[in-house]
């Protein structure tokens, strides 16, 4: 959120003109104006994290860079998915979905309320995810949720991701709206996570799917599958990037992108009104929306960055 801000502010400040109205904006807001104009954007955008939001400081700024290629789905049909990328490489695909309503009923409190009393089976987060701790949802957000311990193992970090009892949790489910793209022969499992600041799995491989973040943002990092990365199993990935990735030399370096809920066009924001400017509210439509594909057996590593609600569409 702060990001948002401060990119608001900077953009207001510099830009000469609000819309076609001619407007010059120093004429008639001075910084203070103009830090009240930007707190009301975010507010209206809907840029809030759904409350999940951890002390200041805890999430993690290095967002990297992104090596993957990324598509707007109108670019992308089913056939060139089939083509390009189903079974070949990974690719990031913008605004094939909406999952504003399911992004809403995903906020904590609205999750609390529904599920709160519920058990929820956590994993260990490292490659095998070795054991797993069963317990209520209210107490796993109330005291397991915080960012992660540099120096802790994978087997010493539970974490939310999977193993959902699809009868308790089927209802929330139904609301999400899947990639459209698919595999001959393969059918569709979701996979449902919430996870602190830190936090992510270790290098592993699987079947092919889709992940969507729903609030925070997530790192990726991946390998084809002749390609297995240097790392440890009971290691974290945050530790991982803190000692490994940075002495890599670039023949050995990952794919990788930061992966969040949607982007932004902040100037559809601000309209010319008759004696001043009219601040809209986000509409869905002004969120384009992001899922990553990987195919089968490629390894990844995934770092939330912040607390982190997302979902995966597994193909199996």
């Amino acid at each position: 959120m702060g990001r948002i801000y401060v990119t608001l502010c900077d953009w207001l400040l510099t830009r000469k003109y609000i819309s076609r109205g001619y407007l010059p904006v120093r004429s008639w807001m001075g910084f203070g104006a103009v830090q009240f104009v930007a707190a009301w954007l975010v507010w209206t955008a809907g840029a809030e994290d759904g409350g999940w939001s951890q002390p200041e400081g805890s999430g993690l700024e290095d967002e990297g860079g992104c090596s993957i290629e990324v598509l707007d789905g109108s670019e992308l049909s089913q056939q060139q998915f089939l083509e390009r990328f189903a079974f070949s490489r990974p690719v990031i695909i913008r605004g094939v979905t909406d999952n504003t309503r399911f992004q809403d009923l995903c906020s904590r409190s609205g999750l609390l309320q529904r599920y709160g009393s519920l058990t929820v089976r956590l994993s260990t987060a490292n490659t095998h995810s070795y054991r797993k701790v069963d317990v209520a949802f209210q107490d796993y957000v109330d005291r397991l949720l915080r960012p992660q311990d540099a120096a802790a193992l994978g087997s010493e970090t539970l974490y939310f991701f999977g193993d959902n009892n699809l009868t308790e949790w089927q209802n929330l489910l139904d609301r999400y709206q899947a990639p459209p793209y698919f595999l001959p022969g393969r059918s569709a499992a979701y996979s449902f996570g919430i996870a602190g600041p830190g936090t992510g799995v270790p290098f592993h491989w699987h079947g092919p799917g889709f992940s969507e973040v729903i609030y925070g943002r997530k790192r990726w990092f991946l390998y084809p599958p002749d390609r297995e990365p240097r790392f440890h199993p009971n290691r974290t990935t945050l530790s991982w990037l803190t000692d490994t990735y940075p002495d890599l030399p670039q023949a050995e370096a990952p794919l990788e992108c930061t992966v969040r809920p949607g982007e932004v066009s902040w100037p559809r924001f601000i309209q010319k009104f008759s004696f001043g400017v009219f601040l809209s509210v986000l509409t869905d439509s002004s969120l384009v929306r992001q899922v990553l594909y990987f195919p089968d057996r490629w390894w990844h590593a995934t770092l939330n960055l912040d607390t982190s609600v997302f979902i995966s569409t597994f193909l199996g």
